[in-house]
């Protein structure tokens, strides 16, 4: 009766849908763990077979379980790693790596990473002020790659700059309220490069313990002694800072925070913690990712809100998620401080600059931002990010933070979050999951991201589908998964 292998019963199950695939193949992973001696075989590790691979791996497992730290060969270390999220896949359990179809748009459709079409209300989207199919955006775009063509053609150390990039960094200075503003072709290389640049060894950063992975990466590139404080701390920060200063009075210190946290939808206070850093001779360095265009009277921010407008001594942002573009800056009130990111930071020296098209597109959508239209989107937005958190506290879902186009939506431990992201692509809601490492075990999330051009019934559609998928985990869909196995179902709930 048990010679059937899962993987046939997974090629009899083919044309199942993802849900229906998973029950199935989860009903036989249950007869083989009690009937089957090949489990002794295999201990539940990330190299065996699909065919024997436990729920608990699918289920709640993390890509760091799979990577084969013992592998000699570099590149085979990483073949567990995409096996298994190609398992996940297969069983429906895998929601990232989507692609679109067509344009950013509070509707989409779109595919997964094995081709399975999807369509729907998108909350999965950076494109904040919905200016990323704008008319006047694709005209600025048009007509940028008709007079300069469609690329930079060398780095902005040597000749990689355009009259628009130039036009750019002087718009930001204006806007931002800085002395010197200096583009990057991607915010990752901006946050990467400045920290890496700026504190080096011999040298101390401290940072929140939540900032963001190129800042992260930036300081353990850097050489210097990393400090991770609290999330929000000031008082932590002022503890380290005081150590520091103590111990080693002539040292160089960096402290790096976020004006708005993606993961919360948090903020410190700035306007204290610049205060603490010039105390201590610190410099402070802010990344304003998240906020700036979309958020404030003017768009200026949460820096806007705090009074601190050209006001902190280091801000570092990006145009991905209001300005419908890729790029990045930093920005400061040191003379000569451009020239020499020109020359001596590797991801601004050593790769291409900003392209026009690029360029065009930003200065296009600061025209907007600056403008009677701006300050409506922005009020659109705000109404839509609130009537979203009420909706989903009426019906008793998690709402994280302060209100912002970032709404994170606490959904469980990884197996619970997993189930319902799968059933919201599935059934018409495109939502991106968060889960470890990148937060805490049993804290993943749906990072919401609201558009200006969302409307009410958009997100009734999305609470609707929502609450289904909770439904569909209320009525015992995980235990079913599970084929009834107690431990199977021990250790999901882990």
């Amino acid at each position: 009766m048990y010679e059937i292998s899962l993987n046939e019963a997974i090629i009899m199950s083919s044309r199942e849908t993802p849900k229906e695939r998973l029950e199935t193949c989860l009903e036989w992973r249950a007869i083989y763990e009690h009937s089957s001696p090949i489990f002794e075989r295999f201990p539940m590790t990330s190299n065996i077979p699909i065919d024997v691979l436990p729920l608990k791996e699918l289920g709640i497992g993390t890509a760091k379980d799979h990577f084969a730290a013992r592998e000699t060969h570099l590149i085979k270390r990483w073949t567990p790693v995409g096996n298994w999220f190609h398992d996940r896949g297969r069983f429906g359990l895998d929601p990232y790596q989507k692609s679109t179809g067509g344009k950013i748009l509070p509707r989409v459709s779109g595919s997964l990473r094995d081709g399975t079409p999807f369509s729907g209300v998108n909350f999965a989207s950076q494109d904040y002020l919905s200016l990323s199919s704008h008319p006047r955006l694709v005209k600025a775009a048009s007509d940028a790659a008709t007079h300069f063509g469609v690329h930079s053609a060398g780095s902005a150390a040597l000749m990689g700059n355009s009259d628009l990039s130039l036009e750019l960094e002087k718009k930001l200075e204006e806007f931002l309220r800085f002395k010197e503003c200096t583009l990057f072709p991607t915010g990752w290389t901006a946050g990467y490069g400045i920290v890496k640049m700026l504190a080096q060894s011999g040298d101390h950063i401290v940072m929140d313990i939540l900032a963001h992975a190129c800042l992260q990466e930036g300081a353990e590139a850097s050489g210097a002694k990393i400090h991770r404080f609290p999330h929000l701390s000031n008082e932590g920060v002022e503890r380290r800072l005081k150590r520091i200063r103590t111990s080693e009075p002539s040292s160089g210190i960096l402290v790096v925070t976020e004006t708005l946290f993606s993961m919360d939808s948090d903020s410190p206070d700035i306007k204290e913690l610049q205060a603490i850093c010039s105390a201590y001779n610190a410099v402070l360095l802010v990344d304003c990712a998240h906020d700036l265009g979309c958020i404030g009277p003017t768009g200026r921010g949460i820096l806007e809100l705090q009074d601190m407008v050209g006001k902190v001594d280091v801000l570092l942002g990006t145009f991905s998620k209001t300005f419908a573009s890729i790029g990045g800056f930093v920005a400061t009130q040191f003379d000569g401080f451009r020239t020499a990111v020109r020359a001596c930071c590797g991801p601004q020296t050593f790769t291409n600059a900003m392209t026009p098209i690029q360029a065009a597109v930003i200065l296009e959508a600061f025209r907007i931002v600056e403008s009677d239209e701006g300050q409506h989107r922005r009020l659109k937005l705000r109404d839509n990010i609130d009537y979203l958190r009420t909706q989903l506290k009426r019906h008793s879902f998690v709402a994280l933070g302060e209100p912002s186009a970032i709404v994170p939506v606490v959904v469980g431990d990884c197996s619970a979050a997993r189930t319902m992201t799968s059933f919201m692509i599935t059934n018409g809601a495109a939502v991106n999951l968060v889960e470890s490492p990148a937060v805490a075990k049993n804290q993943s999330r749906w990072r919401l991201q609201v558009m200006s051009d969302h409307s009410h019934a958009d997100i009734d559609s999305f609470i609707e589908c929502a609450l289904k998928a909770r439904a569909d985990i209320a009525r015992g869909s995980v235990e079913k998964r599970l084929g009834g196995h107690p431990t199977l179902i021990a250790a999901a709930a882990d």
